[in-house]
């Protein structure tokens, strides 16, 4: 098949492309380079069947050309990261909401499959935890610029049920959790690649709030077998699907495991929210998918533990 992957020069984006040029696809890129970068995507240039377009989604005319020449669009272009979504609620939302109506707009001419990237930020602050997708979702009030992004991802969500509801536009939701891997950078607060950063520095690795926050973390390629099992189920149409692990480690729990791991001496330093991000900055205590949903569909079941993604990450940064 042939597929167009906006913000395809991203984290996710470029891991998803790597593997389906491996596997004998097509693969359009489109991305503005506002988070992604270039050497994501370096070594697939020369590659039969690969194109990229440095470019966005606002571009209506291109963006409706790529649409046409694709069997399915999966739509990654999006504002991410805790860092940039504090500092920057207005790019946010307008990304967000904006570049998921364009996309769903021009796919919907040819009736193409969209696979539309959203977030386990949707669940907010529930406390029913495992996120199961039919979970009621609680966010924070809008003064609170940090739920900004939930909300939007949730109106992503809205609009593209809607148009398959309506107008019968094939449409799959996934909802990831934590995903790391190689070559996702810290430069807009992911935890992992900050902390490996700081442990192998030797600089005081850095916990925001108090550590009990919990999250649960998958590899890169786990999500892209999912992906890919996925747009070939024809019951995972009109669906939201939570793809992540169950795996559940305090913040602390991880720096410390950081720590050990790449053999480093970095004290842990504890920095108040107030303090890393803005005066009155909330956060999800528990973050941890139930998976029922995507196993019933195609047997998923996360291959890599929490050690296996950290030490790639630190023998990637060595690299580096």
């Amino acid at each position: 098949m042939r597929a167009l992957i906006t913000g395809g020069a991203g984290f996710i984006g470029s891991h998803l492309s790597e593997t389906m040029l491996a596997q004998g696809h097509d693969v359009l890129i489109l991305d503005n380079l506002s988070t992604g970068s270039i050497d994501n995507i370096a070594h697939l240039k020369g590659r039969p069947g690969f194109e990229y377009f440095v470019d966005s989604v606002n571009n209506e005319p291109l963006l409706a050309e790529l649409i046409d020449r694709s069997d399915v669009v999966f739509h990654f272009a999006a504002a991410v990261g805790v860092k940039l979504i504090v500092e920057q609620p207005v790019h946010t939302i307008e990304t967000n909401v904006h570049g998921t109506e364009v996309v769903l707009k021009h796919a919907n001419k040819k009736k193409k499959l969209v696979v539309i990237a959203s977030t386990s930020e949707v669940y907010g602050k529930s406390d029913d935890v495992p996120f199961r997708e039919d979970s009621d979702l609680v966010l924070g009030p809008t003064p609170k610029h940090r739920w900004a992004y939930a909300c939007s991802k949730a109106i992503d969500e809205f609009l593209a049920l809607a148009y398959w509801k309506e107008r019968k536009l094939p449409v799959i939701i996934v909802r990831f959790f934590n995903t790391v891997g190689p070559r996702q950078t810290g430069q807009y607060g992911m935890v992992i690649p900050n902390f490996v950063r700081q442990a192998l520095a030797g600089e005081p690795i850095t916990v925001f709030g108090d550590g009990k926050q919990s999250r649960s973390f998958t590899h890169v390629s786990d999500v892209v077998g999912a992906l890919l099992r996925l747009v070939c189920e024809p019951r995972a149409i009109g669906q939201v699907i939570n793809i992540g692990n169950t795996q559940e480690v305090t913040i602390m729990a991880l720096a410390e495991r950081v720590r050990d791991l790449s053999g480093s001496k970095s004290t842990i330093k504890i920095i108040p929210y107030d303090v890393a991000y803005e005066s009155g900055f909330e956060d999800m205590p528990r973050r941890v998918p139930d998976l029922t949903r995507v196993k019933s569909l195609i047997g998923y079941e996360p291959k890599h533990t929490l050690d296996d993604i950290l030490t790639q990450v630190i023998d990637y940064f060595r690299r580096k």
